[in-house]
């Protein structure tokens, strides 16, 4: 096991190569001068010029990208554009409410989708599956900035019930805390729940049939423990799979959402840092995010050895 780690974590030596290079030329190359920009409406071409020679915009690319990457190497991810502060202290500053509301989000998917798929899957056919389904439907549906608008009239608007806007760190209370990531992690919680429900509900029709899940059946044994210890067990690989590849997708959610609710998180920075084009802001974040992907799908295959026994690297 601990070979197969290392293996692991070598391979992400080249990937995050590549994915440095891709993200590079993919800003470098698109259209706009950030030094033009920066320089506002009024500036002259001697001043824009200045600009991107203080920027080193000036350099041929592959200058540009060898001295990125030799910063990268010493563990800088650079200096913004525009604030002018290092790449590092605005994710450090960021950092917490976006975890946050990953956190709340996964916890509240899983508590909710696993035993709406068992349920689902346990009375197949009756109207509790039909109901179930039709929600992970019209959850899977709705983009998330329209439900999160849906939600805000209703819960804060209307009822009263939650903070429309704004977030407060746990280091301000528990109760203020969850009163701010209640509704944000509800937004984007909704469209996980919905695709892992499905999934559970199939992995577990799977099982069900099974002669072991018959024969748990035959020797009495409560119908609880029938479908979580011998069914949800058996069911469990493409369960942790799609919630390894939900958490990935979590993290386009995440700006969306953060948008919708003002949240001062990673998902607000990389979406300023697009719309300025501060080039190291945006390529700091996609690595981050890259590299954090990476060492989630290496959790969720050391996690397939703890469920399944048989499983072997």
């Amino acid at each position: 096991m601990l070979g197969f780690i290392a293996r692991r974590l070598l391979a992400t030596i080249p990937v995050m190569g590549v994915v440095a290079l891709f993200v590079f030329l993919m800003l470098h190359l698109s259209p706009g001068d950030p030094a033009t920009v920066i320089a506002g409406d009024y500036a002259s071409p001697a001043d824009i010029e200045r600009i991107r020679a203080k920027l080193g915009l000036d350099q041929p690319i592959h200058i540009q990208f060898g001295t990125w990457v030799w910063t990268l190497m010493q563990g800088d991810l650079g200096i913004s554009i525009f604030s002018n502060l290092p790449v590092t202290k605005l994710i450090a500053q960021r950092l917490e409410p976006t975890l946050m509301l990953a956190l709340t989000t996964l916890i509240i998917t899983i508590l909710v989708a696993v035993p709406m798929g068992v349920i689902a899957a346990w009375k197949a056919g009756t109207w509790i599956d039909r109901s179930i389904m039709l929600f992970a439907v019209v959850g899977f549906s709705i983009p998330v900035f329209v439900l999160g608008y849906i939600l805000i009239y209703f819960v804060s608007l209307k009822a009263g019930l939650l903070p429309v806007q704004g977030y407060r760190p746990i280091s301000e209370g528990v109760v203020p805390f969850l009163r701010s990531i209640t509704l944000p992690a509800l937004t984007l919680s909704v469209i996980y729940i919905a695709l892992i429900a499905r999934i559970t509900r199939a992995s577990m029709l799977e099982v069900l049939d099974e002669d072991y899940v018959r024969t748990a059946r035959a020797k009495g044994q409560l119908e609880w423990k029938v479908l979580i210890v011998h069914a949800l067990r058996n069911a469990a690989v493409p369960i942790v799979t799609i919630i390894g590849i939900g958490v990935a997708l979590l993290i386009g959610g995440v700006v969306v959402t953060e948008s919708v609710y003002n949240i001062p998180g990673l998902g607000r920075l990389v979406l300023d840092a697009i719309l300025k084009r501060d080039y190291p802001i945006i390529q700091g974040l996609i690595l981050m995010f890259s590299f954090v992907y990476i060492l989630i799908n290496l959790a969720i295959d050391i996690l397939y050895t703890l469920i399944d026994p048989r499983i072997r690297y």
